[in-house]
């Protein structure tokens, strides 16, 4: 069965070309050739029919292309897309990690680790870290607020309670999502209604130009304490 990059272009991830990961039971004696990649292994799984070929299942096939990623960014940006669509958990893949073999393990566990502290992209992945670095008071990651009737206002990316600080990662792909750079515009603009402080961001500035970001990050957290709090809360 196909696993893998080629699987996961199957169930509709990721922009795959390149070699096809084939897994086979472990007393077959099959080499890999040409653009088959061909992976023994005694934890055959059930397959799943995709587009008319055997593939493996979409937690075992995505945990098989993280092992094989280059570098950390890879892995993550891999993970997170599958995650992000609601198609499999952390604790899915957590599972399945722990059944499987640890060649290749240790990144996907890295990886893994900061998806269950609740940071879901590569961007929100440096803009913690951006935050680690800025002195800033605790910062909530991917939390809902509402307003003082309850009524739910936001998921934010970054969040600094105290002071109802919202920082905001936006999209690199507003040009070819209209529907969704709306979407954005108004839920920005929904809570500035609500008097929150918010700093939209880039991903390309939390890569390229750290130490503004981290500059804009102290500016706008004391822009935030200069003003009364709203009266806003994190959903529970």
């Amino acid at each position: 069965m196909v696993t893998g990059r080629a699987a996961l272009r199957l169930y509709g991830y990721g922009n795959w070309s390149g070699a096809v990961h084939v897994l086979v039971d472990a007393d077959r004696r099959v080499q890999s050739t040409g653009f088959v990649l061909v992976e023994r292994t005694t934890r055959m799984p059930e397959s799943e029919k995709r587009l008319g070929v055997q593939c493996a299942p979409l937690v075992r096939a995505l945990l098989d292309a993280a092992r094989r990623s280059a570098t950390m960014d890879e892995a993550r940006g891999l993970i997170a897309e599958v995650i992000q669509r609601g198609a499999v958990t952390v604790a899915e893949l957590v599972w399945e990690l722990d059944a499987g073999s640890p060649r290749g393990s240790a990144l996907v566990r890295r990886v893994l680790r900061e998806m269950s502290a609740n940071v879901h992209s590569v961007a929100e992945v440096h803009s913690r870290r951006l935050w680690q670095q800025s002195g800033l008071p605790t910062m909530l990651f991917n939390h809902k607020i509402a307003d003082r009737s309850g009524n739910f206002i936001a998921m934010l990316d970054g969040w600094i309670d105290e002071v109802a600080f919202a920082w905001d990662i936006d999209s690199l792909d507003w040009h070819l999502a209209p529907v969704q750079y709306k979407r954005t515009v108004e839920r920005r603009t929904r809570m500035q209604n609500h008097g929150i402080i918010v700093l939209p961001t880039l991903p390309s500035a939390v890569r390229d130009e750290p130490a503004r970001v981290i500059a804009d990050l102290r500016a706008h957290y004391a822009l935030a304490v200069s003003r009364p709090r709203p009266r806003v809360h994190l959903m529970t």
